[in-house]
């Protein structure tokens, strides 16, 4: 084996361990499936990954803006149609917002639409990246056309944990929305006032280069959406502290954060700095927020639960 080989062959495997640090549990057993097929063979054996995902990010930005620009959304049917004249591109519709996302040091460009915001009662915030939604929602993609192909419908409201989601730009997409009231009366469960729109997501925030069942590679794809209830501050973990605030770089990014390098995030990890004792009973003052107790004098920014010489 030569030695450029045996290097491509190292950075296939640092790709996987990359993306065990940053989502852990059953996600990372999904994910290595889709590096089996995401990384190509070549004649002597070595396993490369040289899709250029990068250029594919291009690819999808002018795809989705062409998309947008050839179709507007028809309240009548409460669906996107084929641009006529008299209507107004959903490209320009005010209703639309433009969301930056970087994601494996690749910049990417999606939408989101915003119908309706949505108005929780009793009132919450939007969700984040790392909160879990209850959603139902409408799958379809379009690639190399103008035309919306649907795909899959999950109708009943269905509640979803964020780690455990594969599609990236779903995560990002929900936070332009809130919940509703739940309306529940003796019978199934029932909402009004719940967000809904649709979310535009590249290929590179979806399903990549390998598709998904009926999904092929490098396709765009469309989520109807509609977010009934969030779980505010969602806690995956147990620890007190809520997993978008488990973020010790301020990078803004609690899936790579690891303090004691167990290969389980913090967000996920009950015990943030391996000392034996769990996050939650790092709780010096008995606040129940392990976050604000500080007792090494020599380390005094540096809270307990994150700092394993106090235990």
């Amino acid at each position: 084996m030569s030695f450029y080989k045996g290097i491509k062959m190292v950075n296939c495997a640092l790709k996987f361990y990359a993306k065990m640090i940053k989502i852990k549990n059953i996600v990372a057993i999904a994910i290595f499936t889709i590096l089996v097929y995401a990384c190509n063979e070549n004649t002597t054996g070595v396993i490369v990954d040289d899709f250029d995902h990068e250029a594919q990010a291009l690819i999808d930005k002018d795809s989705l803006i062409e998309f947008l620009k050839n179709n507007y959304y028809d309240t009548t049917v409460d669906s996107l149609k084929t641009l006529v004249a008299g209507k107004t591109a959903i490209y320009n519709d005010p209703k639309l917002e433009t969301v930056n996302v970087s994601y494996d040091d690749i910049d990417y460009l999606m939408y989101v639409y915003v119908k309706d915001e949505g108005n929780p009662v009793p009132v919450k915030s939007n969700p984040t990246i790392l909160d879990s939604i209850l959603v139902n929602y409408h799958l379809g993609y379009f690639k190399d056309s103008i035309d919306y192909i649907p795909l899959q419908k999950l109708e009943t409201a269905t509640w979803f944990n964020p780690a455990s989601i594969a599609v990236e730009g779903w995560l990002h997409g929900f936070t332009y929305f809130k919940g509703g009231e739940n309306i529940t009366n003796n019978g199934p469960i029932t909402y009004k006032g719940g967000g809904n729109g649709i979310i535009f997501i590249p290929s590179g925030l979806a399903y990549r280069n390998l598709g998904s069942g009926s999904l092929p590679s490098n396709a765009n794809v469309i989520y109807y959406v509609n977010l009934f209830d969030v779980v505010e501050e969602t806690d995956h973990d147990g620890d007190g502290i809520a997993s978008i605030l488990e973020d010790p770089d301020g990078d803004g990014e609690p899936r790579n954060d690891d303090t004691d390098s167990d290969l389980i995030v913090n967000y996920i990890d009950a015990d943030d700095d391996g000392d034996g004792v769990l996050t939650k009973n790092e709780d010096a003052n008995g606040d129940g927020n392990p976050a604000n107790d500080f007792s090494d004098p020599n380390n005094p920014t540096l809270p307990d639960y994150l700092n394993p010489d106090i235990n």
